[in-house]
């Protein structure tokens, strides 16, 4: 496994095409799994992104069996042979590609919501997919790019078989490719997450992409750019899923820590999270263990792992290309909550606001002193217990900090109207102190 997931591909071979940047390259990705790849190498080169939208004609009584293949602009790519042999007639061929043409011309409305396509005249071609197998669809997006007027083409994807370049060599100019493993079944086989890539999102990559080229062109910088999506999150030798929702303008983004490791699945992390959306901000709902570290109990108290993975994961989304680094805060709940203190008290940490949920504070121990982030500590009025533990903790911090007790609430919250009491504390909290923080020289 070489790639968490698609736009983890991306990042990694934007890193082998840096020498194109400023280049006026224009980057096409190929629909659908190529896009989220192609996204992160546009973002990473500053270059236009659109879509290269091909589809293969197939032989009329055997369609997985290429007969050519058809883009945009009326171009089309016939292999002779195969139509000779096929024994296909004018006919034949031309209701098959009428077939395909309307679908290609249905998703081409749909992926730039009218838009008109990139002008490829001229100009030096990036085509990027999310790895090779056959290599058919690449080399029919490779002619297509050629037919529209493309100068030079350079096909770029993560991973393909190690004797690609003797398959694609003569329909492109330029050929790069991270890994080129023998030991090659199937694209997918080198991915953590290779779950297929719906239409919607695309839509969404696009609509992103044109967020981010119109800010640019106003403001001449990059900013966050709307997303929400399932992510892996690289923590050591480990990857967490979790997912990472973006609103458009968010004042930064919320990381989630949950001592028993199921964040994601939490259905009170998840209300939370929605209402922290709604008020602006982004949040990261992520697993801090993995089902099988959960299964061993030690591992949820384990204060000094839980923290490490929130470190991680916290360098993990300000090391994103193509965004501004975000302002961070952290929500924990349970021995989370002492997970996440542990990690906004390490140095250079910077991290804007902390709120704690009904959680275990008392567990940072002697790291409760060095916190520097502003931090509020809810806990339900009738959790007694857990609540003398947050008085006793709060008289170790030395930051901001407030204790906001829920009337009549418990443990978990479940009375009426508790947890959105706790999602107005915490939304209010994160508003106020979630500026942007400054990075110090230490």
């Amino acid at each position: 496994m070489f790639f968490l997931d698609r736009r983890d591909a991306g990042r990694k071979l934007a890193a082998r095409l840096g020498h194109l940047k400023g280049t006026e390259v224009v980057v096409l990705g190929l629909p659908r799994g190529g896009v989220p790849v192609a996204v992160e190498v546009a973002e990473a080169l500053g270059a236009p992104l659109d879509v290269c939208l091909v589809r293969k004609l197939g032989v009329p009584f055997q369609p997985e069996l290429g007969m050519g293949a058809i883009g945009e602009g009326g171009v089309r790519v016939i292999n002779d042979d195969v139509v000779r042999t096929a024994r296909v007639t004018p006919e034949e061929l031309a209701e098959v590609e009428a077939r395909e043409r309307e679908v290609l011309d249905t998703r081409a409305r749909r992926y730039r919501g009218g838009r008109e396509p990139v002008g490829l005249r001229g100009r030096t071609v990036l085509v990027v997919d999310d790895g090779v197998a056959t290599g058919s669809t690449a080399r029919a997006a490779c002619r297509i790019a050629r037919a529209r007027g493309a100068a030079r083409i350079v096909l770029a994807v993560p991973v393909a078989p190690h004797d690609w370049t003797a398959r694609l060599g003569e329909d492109a100019d330029e050929l790069v490719c991270p890994h080129t493993p023998r030991d090659f079944f199937a694209v997918g086989q080198f991915y953590a997450d290779f779950d297929q890539t719906e239409d919607d999102e695309v839509v969404a990559c696009m609509e992103a992409e044109l967020a981010r080229a119109v800010s640019t062109r106003r403001t001449g910088r990059r900013h966050v750019v709307p997303e929400d999506r399932e992510v892996g999150v690289r923590a050591g030798a480990v990857v967490l899923r979790g997912r990472l929702t973006v609103p458009e303008d968010a004042a930064g983004v919320v990381l989630f820590a949950h001592g028993s490791g199921s964040s994601r699945h939490s259905p009170r992390n998840r209300f939370v999270a929605a209402g922290l959306n709604r008020a602006g901000l982004g949040t990261l709902v992520f697993d801090l263990l993995t089902e099988e570290e959960e299964i061993h109990r030690a591992n949820v108290f384990d204060t000094g792992l839980l923290a490490r993975r929130l470190a991680d994961a916290t360098a993990w989304l300000r090391g994103r290309p193509g965004t501004e680094e975000p302002a961070v805060g952290y929500f924990g709940a349970s021995t989370g909550a002492a997970a996440a203190l542990w990690a906004a008290a390490e140095p250079g940490a910077r991290i804007a606001a902390v709120v704690s949920r009904g959680g275990r504070p008392d567990l940072a121990g002697p790291r409760l002193p060095a916190v520097t982030a502003p931090t509020l500590l809810i806990v339900g009025g009738h959790d007694q217990l857990v609540l003398d533990l947050n008085r006793e903790a709060q008289a170790r911090l030395r930051c901001e900090n407030r204790l906001a007790v829920v009337p009549g609430a418990t443990h978990l919250f479940e009375e009426p109207g508790a947890l959105e009491q706790v999602t107005e504390l915490a939304g209010g909290w994160f508003t106020d102190h979630m500026a942007p923080v400054p990075h110090t020289a230490t």
